[in-house]
């Protein structure tokens, strides 16, 4: 298979990567400009990525915690490193406020040159030409193909243009506290989907780990809902965590063909009431209400607020770096256990002044040769199949940091993702900045406990739709 290939020094190389290796015993040799890339990774000379010796500024967006501001600002210092004219401006803005930041940016003609982008603002954009057309990028560029990348990943507006690409493989896990599930009598959960937790034996075991301030469980008559002190599970309400479930229950956003929408399926309500009952009936986890009291989760996880947490990928690195003492395992089975692929996307302004080293940042940022702190520090997981397939490779970001990869990740994660992923609907649901809203709403009044799911989702059923256009996939 075929590497994509990213511009390294022999210096960069020793010191960040310690020996980088690819897929295969092949040297074949493929030159781009001054440098020379052979298929196990070796570069022979320095050279710059960009097309000319001026200074030049390249303004790079994205969100993200502390620990995630600390890694995107060192791969930049790293593909600057490589390209000494090309100074990387990296803005951090809160994830609440990045479209309405970008939309300004946009307003006053001061577009990043590459970045990050959500699905709903990337959709409006593509459809207005704002960003790069990844494919064709692909199509003129020697050292990458398409073939290269997981399947799922593309952000499409048409069958043969991508307006953007996932910035990572990210999904789902079922994260967990060690010492909380020891004290309840559990060493470890299964990391594989053919041997998943039940629901019910789900619930249970949120039920014992659930305590209130005199030391009862859920399980206990004296149990007393009104003063948890540690929740069995966390779970976040946005789309793609309960798309899981959705998903895990036999149910879907589409139908296969696109030609209708089946997110108000009885399977779809049937989760969403497993996932209330959590909260309503259970007392397992935090309501709305609560959750809004609590830290993120992976401070909740550090500190036993909660013992288990339906999490993405990306927690791993501040989970890694504060050392807490953790695991991951599969999602709980309803019907199947299953997992949902997502990320949001990475993009490259069509306005940049700066075009071909706006695309070098872009794919230095996707590929782990360049930027294999983010990967290995927990953050990331590839979009690239040879990070997957290659042992060497693959060693080089799960094995490099055991803290931000505990025993459970590669089976409950690596393994999950590419044998029982479930693209998220993002990827190619069309008019999702109206649609999305209108469905998570009416979510919200079950987490409330003020309709059951199958009342909420009827109750929607038909303004959402109307606001349905099908998927740009079919």
């Amino acid at each position: 298979m075929k590497m994509f290939k990213v511009l390294l020094s022999t210096v960069l190389l020793a010191s960040m990567i310690l020996g980088l290796v690819g897929c295969g015993d092949s040297k074949e040799v493929v030159t781009t400009g001054d440098t020379t890339t052979t298929a196990d990774g070796t570069v022979t000379t320095d050279a710059s990525g960009s097309t000319t010796d001026e200074a030049i500024t390249l303004k790079f967006t994205y969100w993200g915690s502390p620990d995630e501001k600390a890694a995107i600002e060192a791969a930049c210092a790293a593909f600057t490193e490589l390209n000494p004219n090309i100074t990387v401006e990296a803005i951090q803005i809160p994830n609440a406020d990045y479209n309405a930041k970008l939309t300004a940016m946009a307003a006053s003609d001061d577009s990043p040159d590459a970045g990050y982008m959500t699905a709903d603002l990337g959709e409006t954009c593509s459809k207005e030409g704002k960003f790069v057309n990844i494919f064709e990028k692909l199509d003129q560029d020697p050292n990458m193909s398409k073939d290269d990348y997981l399947d799922y990943i593309w952000f499409n507006v048409s069958p043969d243009n991508a307006w953007g690409v996932a910035t990572a493989g990210e999904c789902f896990g079922l994260y967990y506290n060690k010492d909380a599930l020891s004290a309840a009598g559990v060493d470890s959960l299964p990391t594989t989907a053919e041997t998943a937790l039940s629901w019910d034996a789900f619930v249970e075991l949120a039920q014992k780990c659930t305590l209130d301030s005199d030391g009862n469980n859920a399980l206990d008559s004296a149990f007393d809902p009104e003063n948890i002190v540690q929740y069995g599970v966390m779970f976040e309400t946005w789309n793609d965590p309960i798309s899981n479930f959705i998903y895990s229950n036999g149910g879907s956003w589409t139908s296969e063909d696109g030609s209708e929408l089946t997110v108000n399926s009885p399977e779809a309500a049937e989760a969403i009431q497993r996932l209330a009952d959590l909260i309503n009936v259970y007392h397992v986890a935090p309501n709305p209400v609560a959750a809004k009291s609590l830290p993120g989760m992976s401070v909740a996880l550090q500190n036993s607020l909660t013992a288990m947490a339906v999490g993405g990928q990306w927690i791993n690195l501040d989970l890694g770096n504060a050392a807490v003492n953790y695991d991951i395992g599969v999602l709980p089975a309803m019907e199947k256990s299953v997992t949902i692929g997502l990320s949001g996307a990475s993009v490259v302004f069509k306005d940049s002044k700066h075009p071909e080293e706006a695309w070098e940042l872009f794919k230095f940022m996707s590929n782990p040769a360049g930027a294999i702190d983010l990967y290995k520090g927990g953050l990331w997981m590839p979009i690239l199949k040879a990070w997957y397939e290659d042992p060497e490779l693959l060693a080089q970001w799960v094995d490099a940091n055991p803290a931000a990869h505990p025993a459970g990740f590669k089976e409950a994660m690596v393994d999950q993702l590419l044998a029982n992923g479930v693209p998220s609907a993002t990827f190619y649901l069309k008019n999702q900045a109206k649609l999305v809203p209108i469905v998570t709403a009416a979510w919200d009044e079950v987490w409330l406990g003020n309709k059951t799911a199958a009342e909420a989702l009827s109750d929607i059923a038909d303004q959402a739709a109307a606001e349905y256009e099908g998927r740009y996939d079919k």
